[in-house]
């Protein structure tokens, strides 16, 4: 158990998946936070029950998972001023055995390194195709890149340094802040090695389309943010949204009767587009299965998020933010068992 870090968990009304995720905060950490978003379960209890710090926020202040990591974060310095590393980890996910030391020695031996991150894994990847996609998408490459998810360790210095998470940043809010860590000279670093299991808990097609919505919406921002040179943060993502969910589709249509019917041909670039996704899947050496599944849902994907795209910037335009866009299932309450301790749980 290192004293050099700290946890801060966040969540609403996980159930279960909060056991599971303090039970692994609290193994490898002498100081936990747990944030809580108006549960209506009994979250704050049971992590009270475990030794979690509990930070119970405002809900009358706009909500989002950057407010929560940020509140949580500040109560950890209250706590323990000498922590070097904070592993945010959301309340849906817990924590693989020896990850933080192994992030602990990653940090200690770069130092210009801000962030570790490792594989997020699904708990459940075969019960429902949402949960597979979840597990695709989050098979990334390891070394240098751009961002990280929220399961990540972040060095103490480089977060203060940068003025943590954007709190009006509703999703998306962990690449824009790699964006300004990157800006001030910090690097963000992916670990060949196992860090989270997570528990998307998807079991329905409007489910998945509100996620995905979500991710159109943070895009959007997230160019509107930080789009200009040389950063051009999501601006690729974007275009490519606007392009096959609108521009193809729209102009083949449009230029139906003009040509003759001749337009509909650019509809054979949604072939293309497809060879394209297939051929990273190829490089990523998945099953056959898997890379159909992630090919035809990244191509569908687009229409959702040409969705988050038009809500942003409707949003926009009469000076409103959106609020977060969930899209799992509420819990019922009282989902959780009381425990003498983090070592209790199992």
């Amino acid at each position: 158990m290192s004293s050099r870090i700290g946890v801060v968990a966040i969540g609403r009304n996980e159930g279960p998946r909060l056991r599971r995720c303090l039970a692994s905060a609290g193994s490898c950490a002498a100081v936990v936070v747990y944030v809580d978003s108006a549960s209506s379960d009994d979250s704050v209890a049971f992590a009270q029950s475990v030794g979690a710090h509990v930070v119970a926020l405002d809900m009358s202040v706009p909500f989002s998972a950057a407010r929560a990591r940020n509140a949580g974060f500040q109560r950890l310095l209250e706590i323990a001023p000498s922590v070097d590393y904070v592993q945010f980890v959301d309340g849906d996910s817990e924590i693989a055995p020896g990850w933080m030391p192994h992030a602990q020695e990653l940090l200690d031996a770069r130092a210009t390194t801000a962030i570790a991150a490792g594989r997020c894994r699904e708990h459940y990847p075969d019960r429902t195709i949402y949960n597979r996609l979840c597990d695709l998408e989050w098979d990334t490459p390891p070394g240098v890149v751009k961002s990280c998810g929220g399961n990540a360790m972040m060095r103490v210095e480089a977060f203060r340094a940068v003025g943590g998470f954007d709190p009006t940043v509703i999703a998306g809010e962990e690449p824009e802040m790699c964006v300004r860590l990157r800006a001030a000279g910090w690097k963000v670093y992916r670990v060949d090695a196992a860090m989270t299991w997570h528990d998307a808990d998807m079991h329905r097609f409007g489910q998945w389309w509100r996620r995905v919505v979500r991710s159109g919406y943070a895009y959007a921002e997230g160019a509107w943010m930080h789009g200009g040179k040389p950063e051009r943060h999501c601006v690729r993502e974007s275009l490519s949204i606007w392009f096959w969910a609108a521009a193809v589709p729209l102009g083949a249509l449009a230029l139906a009767w003009p040509t003759g019917g001749w337009s509909l041909l650019l509809l054979l670039g949604y072939v293309v587009l497809a060879w394209r996704i297939s051929r990273y899947a190829r490089r990523r050496n998945w099953p056959a299965s898997d890379a159909l599944l992630y090919t035809s849902f990244i191509m569908l994907g687009k229409f959702p998020q040409l969705l988050g795209q038009l809500k942003f910037f409707c949003l926009r335009a009469v000076g409103r933010r959106s609020q977060i866009i969930e899209y799992k299932v509420p819990r019922p309450k009282a989902m959780l068992r009381p425990a003498q301790s983090f070592h209790s749980v199992r």
